[in-house]
């Protein structure tokens, strides 16, 4: 019995074909014991390490790392009685001289019976005639012998020679018998009698795809199904299916330059997005709502345009509006605030420079009127409609687009009923202004037409908590559904 025994890799799991050699944990020369891990092998379901069938020296590795290797084909050689001496030389196959018979070549023997360790440890019989070389797993006590591939003959002729010598024949080297494997027999439906071979993630494409198994031509190793074969069954399929519909020419669409706009994004544009960006990321934003009944807003307004001092002036529902932020803020000052992350500081401001978001040509900006608090209702009127003019015209200074404290976005003018502002950088709240509408509405206990809007207040939470953020909106609201008793009782 020779004293090299070679090393298959062993069955891993039921229908797993082949593993990966991840990496050794031995060397060619290293001396090894009985069920010391000496390789780690990764399969399609796990990654597991591979004990020693035998102690002793390890003579030869055949599988490198990152080598896919069949299951059943040898990966290690083990000297099992390293104490008996050196290896003899191996005999060279060109050498001239009768070929040795089986009986005399140092021929290196498969795993067999001879010398196994008890039963239930790893090298040693288990049941069902399997050799225990993993808990669950091991290959057969026979040679491993492989499948034919597709299109390869089916059984080879037996290499045994005839019964006593004969003259005229030349001495052969032995051969070792292979046993006819028949390939699957397939049945009247076209479907496999045997064992369908397939990895776990090609058994699920094929489960995806509604692709039998059963009925798929394996082109793998060992006759096994692989992705392209599924996905080849299931094209198949498809085409089937449509063979009968009548195929429908489409001109092909061209998404190419020709058909794009490239919009540069430089001065206030850039500015604005970077600006949003900023304050997106940077304050947590919450945003309250609150529905107004403004009707006797509106009729305050008609009564304004009507006076001698607003004959001039475009008197619209934003300057009611941006009077009642004025003065809420003077009954709630840490409103009009900004948070210093330098000197980890809330800085709370004693005037308002009241921005009003503008789009433009050139982008959203938002010029503020600055010290807005101190002026009159005739002034505030002049100082918002020379702010919208100049915007409009596109030569709004920068000087007025900085240190703003607090900022109105009428959307309503755009049919928008409200919105979730983005805070300009530096403050800390920023008031929506919706659309004016026909609604109805449940007044002095009877349900008639109201004008209606809605308003959306957003803060930031680091300095306005949601208290203070209601009671703020409440009041804006508060002056907005009767501007006129406001004025008297909050001035």
């Amino acid at each position: 019995m020779s004293r090299v025994k070679e090393f298959n890799l062993p069955d891993l799991g039921e229908g797993l074909t082949e593993g990966e050699i991840l990496a050794w944990l031995v060397k060619v020369g290293d001396t090894i014991e009985l069920n010391q891990p000496i390789v780690e092998v990764e399969t399609a379901k796990a990654a597991v390490e591979i004990p020693a069938k035998w102690g002793g020296v390890v003579t030869q590795i055949f599988a490198e790392a990152v080598t896919t290797v069949e299951v059943g084909a040898r990966i290690v050689a083990i000297d099992t009685d390293p104490s008996a001496g050196a290896l003899p030389p191996p005999s060279d196959p060109g050498a001239a001289g009768p070929v040795p018979s089986p009986e005399s070549l140092a021929a290196v023997e498969m795993a067999s019976a001879e010398g196994a360790v008890e039963p239930g440890l790893i090298g040693g019989p288990a049941p069902g005639g399997r050799t225990a070389v993993l808990v669950g797993y091991g290959p057969k006590t026979t040679t491993a012998k492989r499948r034919p591939r597709s299109g390869t003959p089916t059984s080879a002729p037996s290499a045994t020679p005839p019964s006593g010598p004969t003259p005229a024949q030349a001495p052969a080297a032995p051969t070792t018998p292979v046993a006819p494997t028949p390939e699957p027999v397939a049945a009247p439906d076209g479907h496999r009698t045997g064992p369908v071979l397939a990895k776990p993630p090609v058994r699920k494409l094929a489960r995806d795809l509604g692709v039998d198994l059963a009925t798929v031509a394996g082109t793998g190793p060992l006759g096994s199904v692989t992705r392209e074969d599924v996905q080849q069954a299931a094209l198949g399929a498809k085409q089937t299916e449509t063979v009968d519909t009548q195929p429908i020419t489409v001109a092909a669409a061209g998404f190419d330059a020709s058909r794009e706009q490239r919009i540069a994004v430089k001065g206030v544009r850039k500015l604005t997005a970077d600006n949003m960006v900023a304050s997106a990321f940077t304050a947590p934003h919450v945003t309250e709502f609150l529905t107004v009944d403004v009707t006797r807003s509106m009729k305050a307004l008609e009564k304004i345009r009507r006076r001698r001092e607003f004959a001039e002036l475009r008197v619209s529902p934003l300057l009611l509006v941006a009077k009642a932020v004025l003065l809420a803020v003077k009954r709630h000052p840490m409103v009009n605030s900004a948070w210093s992350g330098e000197t980890n500081e809330i800085v709370v401001k004693d005037y308002v420079n009241l921005g009003i978001a503008a789009a433009t040509e050139r982008g959203l900006i938002v010029p503020n009127v600055k010290d807005a608090g101190r002026l009159t209702l005739r002034e505030l009127a002049e100082a918002l409609n020379a702010l919208v003019q100049v915007a409009k015209s596109g030569r709004t200074p920068p000087a007025d687009m900085q240190s703003g404290t607090f900022s109105i976005t009428n959307v309503g003018v755009f049919g928008v009923d409200t919105g979730t502002p983005i805070l300009p950088p530096g403050e800390s709240a920023i008031l929506a202004l919706g659309a004016i509408r026909e609604m109805p509405w449940v007044h002095r206990g009877k349900v008639k037409i109201r004008q209606v809007t809605t308003l959306g207040l957003s803060f930031d939470h680091r300095i306005i908590d949601g208290e203070l953020g209601s009671k703020f909106l409440r009041d804006v609201g508060e002056f907005l559904s009767d501007p006129e008793g406001a004025l008297l009782s909050w001035t």
